[in-house]
């Protein structure tokens, strides 16, 4: 192959993207914890499969559209860094319809550019090292064949070598889990350069159209709703100097003469999703920086009719909204009782894609919204989400478990202006203690397969054959005396006489300490104790 069109890079990703879901299993168990919570080859390949509903069309159109798909259908860390790397590698490729294989390698340094800059504290040892040292070792290949050799057995060494550089991952004896799955997708993409691509398990389509019920706008009808326009706008040099050119500017009057703005800017794209009752005023207005190439406009009247809309865009009338995550319905259940707006099914095992927040904050239609991720490993999900939306003001707040949400949605003070909320949310998470217990599938140094682990944040604290003995040498470890208050969420395999005889054990060895049962249905975990 001597360059690269769209149809053909389309080929690459689904491909990788098939050989990726083979391999699912295998990333998964590529956990640091020997628990069952390892999910990072479900996020990488539900991220990837989003991307895969692009069609082809010109190299550097296709690349964004699989972008665009990976971003709000990223899932998980390791799927928010895959997204970005895809999204760098589109940028690489905007204004192109073919590359050969030096713009191919500059559109790949671009990915790395992209992923470090996903994450605030780039670690090594992880898919940005894998996928670094991968890129380094290609460059300057002769054939774009030769490029993936190298690229995969540059991948696979620095791959072997994770371990060396983390010591949770030489700990566990594992290899990094995302850098194993982004290897995966490397090696199906070098199976379609070769002519032997990987299938996906069914052919991806693009939604059905949802029929338009003419009749519910007459004759006599009122536009009352306006019109949803959305479009992609790229920007011309004839028209605008890119490397000057102040996006906010555009933003800001769009903002003055629509409502529900949705502004993001990729490279030499505008997306834009804005509601008004005037589209050929903005359409015109924004044809001056440039030209589309997509555009959609819907009267809103209609959806309304179907029910599509409800009030999701009708900012303004609540000042504060609390989207929360939980896994299992007697958790979601707590937090709505607590007054979460929105709870969005997810945890552990089953992290919700970007797309999901977004819709939510839609739904909430609040001034501001608090968000609570609570599981590590969705925190940078919402916050691409939330670096997405452009409708309200939204904040992260990073709870690292359900019990930390539940905790700070208890403590969620609405009188208090956004600007004292959020810290005093974040101080308040800050002076808790989380810990979990959970069953071992493979052996470790802390206990056999089979046996129960006792968990804090990264690190294996105890384990023991029986699952109340590990949850109270747990409380032990965490120093649960030292507290005034202990709350232990009982999981769904837990009957209601042990988690009753685990308080009873944990009151009498801690009296001083008060001691709560509440009844969460968490999957994974089979108690989850907080300590405040």
């Amino acid at each position: 192959m001597d360059v690269l069109d769209g149809k053909r890079f389309l080929d690459l990703v689904r491909s990788g993207a098939a050989a990726l879901n083979r391999h699912r299993k295998t990333v998964n168990d590529l956990n640091v914890f020997p628990i069952p919570d390892g999910d990072t080859g479900d996020n990488m390949y539900m991220t990837m499969e989003a991307g895969c509903r692009a069609a082809a069309a010109g190299l550097g159109r296709t690349a964004h559209a699989v972008s665009d798909g990976m971003l709000t259908g990223a899932r998980g860390n390791s799927g928010v860094i895959l997204s970005r790397i895809f999204a760098g590698i589109a940028r690489g490729l905007s204004d192109l319809e073919e590359a050969d294989l030096p713009a191919f390698e500059k559109a790949m340094a671009c990915g790395v550019e992209a992923s470090y800059k996903a994450v605030s504290t780039p670690v090594e040892g992880t898919i940005l090292t894998v996928f670094r040292e991968g890129v380094a070792a290609a460059a300057q290949s002769r054939t774009f064949e030769e490029y993936f050799d190298l690229l995969i057995a540059a991948m696979d060494l620095s791959l072997q070598h994770t371990p060396d550089l983390l010591d949770v991952l030489k700990k566990a004896g594992v290899v990094d889990s995302g850098g194993a799955g982004l290897l995966y997708i490397a090696e199906g993409m070098r199976d379609a350069l070769h002519g032997t691509p990987n299938a996906l398990p069914e052919e991806l389509e693009a939604p059905a159209a949802h029929p338009v019920d003419l009749s519910a706008f007459t004759e006599d009808s009122v536009l009352e709703f306006g019109y949803c326009t959305e479009f992609l706008l790229r920007l011309q040099r004839a028209k605008v100097d890119l490397d000057t050119f102040d996006e906010s500017v555009l933003s800001d009057w769009l903002g003055a003469h629509g409502e529900s703005l949705v502004f993001f800017r990729e490279g030499s794209i505008i997306k834009v999703h804005v509601h008004t009752h005037t589209p050929g005023e903005i359409l015109n207005h924004c044809q001056q920086y440039g030209e589309f190439l997509t555009l959609k406009i819907e009267n809103m009247t209609l959806q309304h009719h179907e029910n599509h809309m409800d009030e999701r865009f009708h900012v303004g009338g609540k000042a504060l909204g609390v989207v929360a995550v939980a896994a299992g319905e007697r958790m979601q259940q707590l937090f709505r009782e607590l007054g979460a707006d929105e709870v969005i099914a997810g945890g552990q095992t089953m992290n919700p894609p970007v797309q999901a927040f977004l819709e939510a904050f839609d739904r909430i239609g609040a001034e501001t919204v608090i968000v609570l991720p609570d599981n590590g490993n969705i925190i940078l999900t919402a916050r691409q989400a939330a670096e997405m939306y452009g409708k309200s003001h939204i904040e992260v707040i990073p709870t690292h478990s359900p019990a930390e949400g539940y905790f700070a949605l208890a403590n969620l003070d609405v009188s208090l202006p956004v600007d004292e909320l959020v810290p005093a949310l974040n101080e308040a998470i800050g002076e808790t203690v989380t810990g979990s217990v959970s069953r071992a599938i493979r052996d470790s140094a802390a206990g056999a397969t089979g046996d129960y682990l006792g968990l804090s944040g990264k690190e294996i604290l105890c384990g023991s054959p029986e699952r109340l003995q590990a949850l109270l040498e747990l409380a032990r470890k965490l120093d649960a005396g030292s507290h005034d208050i202990a709350i232990v969420f009982q999981g769904a395999d837990v009957p209601a006489d042990e988690a009753a005889a685990a308080v009873d054990a944990l009151t009498r060895e801690f009296p001083r300490t008060e001691t709560t049962l509440i009844e969460g249905g968490q999957p994974v975990y089979d108690y989850i104790l907080l300590l405040c």
